[in-house]
């Protein structure tokens, strides 16, 4: 069983592809129907709310921005058992074998092979993609560019590491026109990480 205190941290824990979501809404920062929001077009398991409110409009909202079921507070552990159950009964949802990071307001589907920034699809070529997947996977780790031209290129292809700049200017240009936020760092004299 995976926990979260805030959203922030439930976007975290997703990544590890839960089988079902037990969501507050009343948490901190990013409260869960926002984090529902986030994570329902990239998650295919059931999610269920768990809250102290009680307000039709409430639960339509809730089940509007995606989540399968509305369990209102107080509850016995015994009908949050039951209901739990049920949703894993009837999951009858395709199981993707994915992988998803959310980073701020950009998420990666490594699946899909694209990346998403408040919901915009940003289109990547294949080495652009490549490269992104790389850095983002191994967050935090410098690699130089003929580090990065063997792993994506190849050993034996024709060219040279050049094309790496060239590669990471034109992410750096697509992901530039929906925020000023800068995911892939240079480190002078040594190559390029994904900021963590």
């Amino acid at each position: 069983m995976l926990t979260a205190t805030n959203g922030v941290e439930t976007l975290k824990q997703v990544e590890n592809n839960p089988d079902i979501i037990l969501l507050d809404i009343n948490m901190p920062g990013m409260d869960g129907l926002e984090v529902c929001q986030r994570i329902r077009d990239y998650v295919s398991c059931p999610i269920l709310f768990l809250t102290a409110r009680i307000e039709d409009a409430d639960k339509v909202k809730g089940f509007s921005v995606g989540g399968d079921d509305y369990i209102v507070k107080p509850f016995s552990l015994v009908e949050l058992e039951a209901r739990v159950k049920a949703h894993l009964r009837r999951e009858t949802r395709h199981s993707f074998n994915t992988q998803i990071k959310f980073i701020d307001d950009l998420t990666i589907d490594y699946a899909e092979r694209c990346i998403f920034y408040k919901g915009n699809k940003i289109s990547l070529a294949k080495k652009e993609f490549d490269i992104v997947e790389l850095l983002s996977v191994n967050s935090g780790q410098v690699f130089d560019r003929e580090r990065i031209y063997e792993k994506i290129w190849g050993y034996d292809s024709e060219g040279d590491s050049s094309v790496v700049a060239e590669h990471i200017r034109r992410i750096r240009t697509k992901i530039a026109a929906f925020t000023e936020k800068e995911y892939i760092e240079t480190v002078w004299g040594c190559g390029y990480k994904w900021i963590k």
